[in-house]
């Protein structure tokens, strides 16, 4: 595989452009948190106008940006983006979030941002979590076979991520432990529940990039600048 910028982040802050920042927290203070890289998305209330009112207010910035978008009709092409990580959700349980919507999006856009446009291989854990019912994700799965969905994602696809999501809750270490041992080039990002410095160490010692969404929504600066301190650790 090619070298990618993920290869040397241990952090990501994703902000969803359809959520409020704590009183008194900018996007530039998130900015300024150490993060390796911002990624702008969401799963349910994502427009192109809030999507491009995060982007711009993070584009001032000094740090990586990039947009997740939800579906096609939320793409927006703007310059200060580093690219685009585009979901395909692995254990879904309809092909069109597996490749239908990408299908669609190729097929009614003319001029497709190849060199700037990624996919992350995504196997979502959480059945309560929007994202699940979106995709009608299959969730029940054990360690072996998040691990097998990991190999087949790194070698029958080629993925260059693989993303295990358990928005919103905080994951089970085994499952994130053979997720990481069934990889090996392809970079295994986690998201879900991380909410302080343990808790994002703990997950950090078996992923190789963790991802903290909420935590920026509830809590603020702070508490996410704990978790860039504990990836960094680690």
């Amino acid at each position: 595989m090619t070298t990618c910028p993920w290869d040397d982040w241990n952090h990501i802050l994703k902000i969803d452009p359809d959520k409020e920042l704590p009183e008194g927290v900018t996007y530039g203070d998130l900015c300024a948190t150490g993060t390796d890289a911002i990624e702008v998305g969401g799963t349910m209330g994502i427009t192109e106008e809030n999507m491009e009112a995060v982007v711009d207010a993070c584009a001032e910035h000094d740090v990586p940006l990039y947009q997740e978008p939800s579906s096609p009709d939320v793409v927006i092409d703007n310059r200060a983006l580093e690219g685009y990580l585009i979901p395909t959700v692995f254990n879904a349980g309809s092909p069109f979030w597996i490749t239908g919507a990408h299908k669609e999006w190729v097929r009614t856009d003319d001029d497709m941002d190849w060199d700037r446009t990624w996919t992350e291989a995504y196997i979502v854990m959480n059945p309560e979590a929007d994202v699940a019912a979106y995709t009608e994700a299959d969730c029940d799965l054990g360690p072996d076979d998040v691990a097998a969905y990991a190999e087949v994602a790194e070698r029958m696809f080629g993925q260059e991520i693989v993303y295990l999501e358990y928005s919103g809750t905080f994951g089970d270490e085994d499952v994130v432990e053979a997720a990481g041992e069934a990889t090996d080039e392809t970079t295994l990002f986690y998201g879900g529940g991380i909410h302080d410095y343990d808790s994002a160490a703990t997950m950090a010692r078996h992923a190789d990039v963790i991802v903290v969404g909420d935590l920026a929504h509830e809590e603020g600066v702070e508490a996410v600048r704990e978790t860039v301190e504990a990836a960094q650790d680690v």
